[in-house]
């Protein structure tokens, strides 16, 4: 089956166009939602020239869909009608268990014609994260929680001393309630790795962000 797939930059998406690849469908481009006012994909704050590089990394084109909150909705079913003129019969999402996600989503895809796919769906958590340090992923963390986590996660490779670190705060240690979030810099699914400049450390209330280029 040829798929789309909505793409973060993050580890579970990663993990999830993994799985799709596993079991033998073929990827015809990635669909990313960038936010409008900071110019930077929503929630994993990868910027133009990033974004750029994961295209090439992953050898599959990238479908940009810029939005805001009040336009998010059609800004992202018009990414998939363009995917779907591309030869996409489905779109591949990353969610793990989080049941209002999945419902909107298969909206989405019922709405342009699209078979939705969540090849994580009811893995445990914990799994993800532990089979993706297994199959090898690097993935970078690039915001946390400071009220659940320490400073000094920030920047680091999720492995197993960050994961330790992790378990000890008593967080869900793949970051649903969003405890932190990630760039996935290598691994399988990567043609080439990417190599990221890890610059300022910068406080935004709660949560600490490293800047990222």
């Amino acid at each position: 089956m040829r798929f789309a797939m909505s793409y973060s930059c993050g580890k579970d998406s990663t993990l999830a166009l993994h799985k799709m690849l596993e079991q033998g469908h073929e990827p015809v481009c990635l669909v990313v939602m960038v936010n409008e006012a900071a110019r930077r994909s929503y929630f994993h704050g990868a910027d133009k020239t990033m974004l750029k590089r994961y295209s090439e990394a992953l050898v599959l084109p990238m479908i940009t869909c810029p939005a805001g909150g009040e336009n998010y909705q059609p800004a992202f079913e018009t990414g998939l009608k363009k995917a779907k003129t591309m030869g996409a019969e489905a779109v591949c999402f990353g969610d793990i268990d989080l049941e209002q996600n999945r419902q909107w989503e298969e909206d989405r895809c019922k709405a342009v014609g699209l078979i939705p796919c969540f090849p994580l769906w009811q893995q445990g958590r914990e799994e993800i994260v532990y089979e993706l340090i297994r199959l090898g992923y690097q993935c970078l963390i690039k915001s946390i929680n400071l009220t659940v986590l320490p400073m000094d996660l920030l920047g680091k490779m999720i492995d197993s001393a960050s994961v330790s670190v992790m378990k000890s705060a008593g967080i869900d240690i793949c970051g649903e309630n969003g405890e932190y979030h990630t760039l996935a810099a290598d691994g399988l699914v990567f043609r080439k790795p990417l190599h990221f400049q890890i610059g300022e450390k910068m406080i935004l209330g709660d949560y600490a962000v490293v800047d990222i280029k």
